[in-house]
């Protein structure tokens, strides 16, 4: 019989098992909603007092559930494990952002369940609160990239075991890595790029067997890779492209037991040598970036074994030979670049294979023979620069068939005929860079064109245009950067380009005339403007500094005049200001102030007068004044410009003392006194111009004798290892065929007053103090200024022996006459009457001179220009010391030792081929000496030991 249970009792025993069963929370726990909500509290109070506002927690409130919140995730139990805080705080617009200080995250580190932490792109600030975070032991996920962090990384971060994700970078973190990287065992990523950390990497971080990206790239870490990386078994991702860094060595054969790679960047480091072979074993690689080292060789055949690669990066090497047609077998490469290498020969017809390609960069290389058809066989290509090269024929009509095609650079090559018109057809074309020096592209001006594409880039240089700027250009509505430099164009500006907002604007080097007009600069969006070598001519606009952006303005060799507007110094972006060769005139210069970037002005050959402005700011670089009217002494002050590397004031009416006045900028690495009326002598002070590697102080009336300090200047013994620094940082140079870079720096080089290029100033070292009235002997430890390629001391009172030590200078183009009283071919004539009574004065008193080497003791100087004898007969007496011992005469040029291109002074100063040339030695049995000429080396004497 069934029992039967009354309903009063059934619905009390539902109730008791109800109330024994553990019910979950269906809200978050308290303590994290109050966290979370002084969190939001606190920002909010913190961007109230500055420049930011608080976006999407608007549902953070105190009556809803937190784990029902914007950017909170919860777990199933109701715990916050989850807070994506990425992208919170957002600066107000056009106000330059304070960072945040990190203790606003400390309410957070309450939160102890927390397994994922995002709190990049929010403009924090601060050294990282290691006290708070080592409370969040659970945590497996923490990115605090885009940050304002500084500091080093607090140790108590690498407590935190659990960690698998973590991403650092792009804050101002410095200091080294230690071996507490290696206690994280779970990571697979590590991202500490862009930031400031140095020294080596340690040994523990290869010590992560689970790491599978590992990116260190944009700090100044140094060192050489280590054999260790043979334990990334498991890396896929290897990020060292380590900008402005210090990696150095050959690239490790280990690299090549990374079997599961796909991506390897090694960019800008000095890595040298060849590739190595094994690299060409990493089958899953995809990414392969090796640019801006100094790598040599070739680009192996077996380049054709990565056939998953997407991307191949050989940019700002040493590689060279010709391309591989196994380059052809690399049928998903979406990326090439051989840019600024050393590469020659002709593109191989494999490549055509390539039908993903999209992206290819042959440019700055020695390719020749003719652009082949079959480049235009490649559909997706969008991107093909193969400029600067040797490129033969005509632009091939096949390449109108690219119809994803969107920039085209074949500027500055060797190709010929009219330039197709077709190219204004092929509708996705947005960067046209064509002409060039070197090419003999035409435009036909009588040519009629409705271009159906619309360009934002236009480059046609040296492309005969002529009249006035073609209508069509004035079509292509999205037009930013026009550049016609170097063509026939005549009349005034055009009045549509001033309407059109343009970014760059190079007209330079045409037959335009007129004034600017004032509305030019009411354009907002000006970033560079470069209208020099015209027929420009009237005043510059009081408004110029209305144009805030711009960043570099070039109106040198026109006809400007009057004064420079004041306005000028408001624009605080302007880095370069070049009115050189021009009428400009007035005593006071504009005032810059303290946060201007100006870092180069040029405002050499004008009428400025008065004494020498020191108006500028502390930020300037380059400073050209020479060939005005500046008069009385160097001022004191110009000591202030700390930042200053070019100071040339040559050709003006400098007065006062120069051991007085001599500026003391141990950042100056050129100075240019020449043919001014500076006295008094050469303090040895000079030494204390660490970096002084180009002094001119020729043409005054310097007294005294040569100090032997300037043996001291360091950049004068050894050149420096570096480049020359553009003067222009934005990001738009990119699209520029070549740098907006300062005029070169003229000075009295080989016959004549040269320009030495600006970007390869680094490589000059020259000291010129001739033409005054210095005396005395030279001191002997100027031979160990081993850097020097042009030392002149010609023109002045100076006796004695040439020192032996001159045989050290083994970069000497041009040693001049010294002493001799002879119009040397890098001289001009001398100043009347300067050397009345140095007439009187023997005019050759030294007894031996070393003119070359050998190759065996003394590295061999092959030419040190003329040797300059002024009289008939003289003795030339010398010592060797073990030179080449064992060569033999008929061993000739090369082998011995040897003086060339002896010639003779006459009477009328004259030079002229010695006759009766003899020789003879007081050990002939340990020496031969013998004499000769050909037609290279003029008259010669060559010398050996028995």
């Amino acid at each position: 019989m069934a029992t039967t249970i009354s309903t009063p009792l059934l619905i009390l025993s539902i109730f008791f098992i109800l109330n024994s069963i553990s019910i979950p929370s269906f809200s978050c726990p308290s303590h994290h909603k109050q966290a979370l909500l002084h969190f939001k509290s606190t920002l909010t109070n913190a961007i109230n007092s500055s420049s930011y506002e608080l976006i999407q927690l608007k549902s953070w409130n105190s009556t809803s559930d937190c784990c029902s919140w914007e950017r909170v995730n919860c777990a199933g139990t109701k715990t916050v494990t989850e807070l994506r805080l990425d992208g919170v705080i957002v600066p107000l617009p056009d106000i330059d952002p304070v960072p945040i200080l990190s203790n606003i995250l400390a309410p957070l580190f309450h939160i102890r369940s927390l397994k994922l932490l995002d709190i990049s792109h929010d403009y924090l600030g601060g050294e990282i609160p290691g006290d708070g975070f080592v409370n969040l032991t659970a945590l497996v996920h923490l990115d605090m990239q885009d940050n304002y962090f500084n500091g080093s990384i607090p140790r108590q971060l690498f407590w935190l075991t659990n960690l698998r994700y973590l991403d650092m970078s792009n804050n101002v973190l410095d200091g080294e890595l230690g071996p507490e990287l290696g206690s994280l065992q779970r990571l697979t990523t590590l991202n500490l790029s862009k930031n400031s950390f140095h020294g080596s990497i340690p040994s523990q971080p290869f010590e992560l067997k689970s790491l599978r990206v590992l990116d260190l790239s944009y700090n100044n870490l140094e060192g050489k890779l280590a054999p260790e990386l043979v334990a990334f078994q498991n890396l896929t991702t290897l990020f060292l492209d380590l900008s402005d860094n210090n990696f150095e060595g050959e690239l490790r054969p280990e690299l090549g037991s990374l079997l599961n790679l796909t991506s390897l960047r090694l960019e800008n480091n000095h890595f040298r040598g060849p590739i190595p072979p094994q690299l060409f074993q990493l089958r899953s690689l995809q990414n392969l970036d090796l640019s801006d080292n100094v790598l040599n060789g070739g680009l192996s055949r077996e380049v054709g074994k990565l056939q998953n690669l997407e991307s191949l990066l050989l940019k700002a090497d040493c590689l060279s030979g010709k391309i591989p047609e196994e380059i052809g077998n690399l049928t998903k490469l979406r990326e090439f670049s051989l840019q600024r290498n050393h590469f020659s020969g002709e593109i191989p017809s494999s490549i055509v294979k390539l039908k993903k390609l999209e992206y290819l960069d042959l440019s700055d290389n020695s390719f020749s023979i003719q652009i082949p058809n079959f480049i235009g066989r490649l559909p997706d290509m969008t991107i093909i620069d193969l400029s600067m090269n040797q490129f033969t024929g005509q632009i091939p009509s096949s390449m109108q068939n690219l119809s994803k095609l969107e920039g085209i650079r074949l500027h500055d090559n060797k190709l010929i005929g009219e330039i197709p018109t077709w190219l204004f057809k092929i509708t996705t074309l947005k960067t046209l860079f064509i002409g060039g020096i070197g090419n003999n592209l035409l435009w036909n001006n009588k040519a009629k064109i409705v271009p159906i594409c619309s360009l934002k880039l236009i480059f046609m240089t040296y492309c005969g245009i002529s009249g006035k700027i073609p209508d069509w250009v004035s079509l292509h509505k999205d037009l930013h950067l026009l550049d016609l430099s170097g063509n026939r164009l005549e009349g005034g500006f055009p009045y549509w380009l001033i309407e059109r907002n343009f970014e760059i604007i190079f007209l330079s080097n045409n037959n335009l005339s007129g004034s600017i007009p004032s509305r030019l600069f009411e354009n907002v969006n000006l970033l560079l403007l470069d209208l020099s070598k015209n027929k420009f001519c009237g005043e510059l606009p009081e408004n110029l500094g209305n144009a805030k952006r711009i960043e570099a303005l070039k109106l040198s060799e026109n006809n400007f005049s009057g004064q420079i507007p004041k306005s000028i110094s408001m624009i605080d972006n302007l880095e370069q200001l070049d009115l050189s060769k021009n009428k400009f005139s007035g005593v006071f210069l504009p005032v810059w102030g303290d946060k201007s970037n100006l870092g180069s002005v040029d405002l050499s050959s004008n009428n400025f007068s008065g004494n020498i402005p020191v108006s500028f700011p502390k930020v300037i670089q380059e400073l050209y004044l020479g060939e005005n009217k500046f008069c009385g002494n160097l001022p004191w002050n110009l000591t202030n410009l700390v930042n200053l590397t070019i100071l040339d004031i040559h050709d003006n009416n400098i007065t006062g003392n120069i051991q007085d006045t001599l500026p003391q900028i141990t950042n100056l690495e050129a100075l240019i006194l020449r043919n001014n009326s500076l006295e008094g002598f050469i303090p040895s002070s000079i030494s204390n111009l660490s970096s002084l590697r180009i002094l001119d102080l020729s043409y005054n009336n310097l007294t005294g004798g040569i100090p032997g300090d300037i043996a001291n200047l360091q950049r004068m013994i050894k050149t420096a290892n570096k480049s020359t620094s553009l003067p222009i940082s934005h990001s738009i140079r990119a699209f520029l065929t070549t740098p907006i870079v300062s005029e070169n720096l003229i000075v009295n080089w080989k016959k004549s007053f040269r320009g030495l290029p600006y970007l390869d100033l680094d490589i000059y070292s020259l000291l010129d103090l001739s033409h005054n009235t210095i005396s005395g002997e030279i001191p002997p430890s100027l031979g160990n200024l081993k850097a020097l390629k042009l030392l002149s001391i010609s023109h002045n009172r100076i006796s004695g022996r040439i020192p032996v030590s001159f045989g050290n200078l083994e970069n000497i183009e041009s040693l001049c006459g010294m002493q001799i009283r002879i119009t040397c071919p890098e001289d001009t004539p001398p100043l009347e009457g300067r050397y009345d009574e140095d007439e009187k004065q023997s005019w050759f008193l030294w007894e031996g001179i070393w003119v070359g080497f050998g190759n065996y003791a003394f590295k061999k100087t092959e030419d040190l220009g003329i040797f300059w004898l002024a009289t008939n007969y003289v003795m030339i007496s010398f010592k060797i010391h073990m030179i080449n011992r064992g060569r033999f005469p008929e061993e000739g040029f090369g082998k011995a030792s040897y003086f060339r291109n002896i010639q003779v002074v006459d009477k009328e100063n004259g030079l002229k081929s010695p006759k009766d040339l003899g020789t003879f030695t007081e050990k002939s049995n340990c020496y031969d000496v013998q004499t000769g000429s050909n037609s290279d080396w003029g008259h010669y004497l060559l010398w050996w030991p028995w």
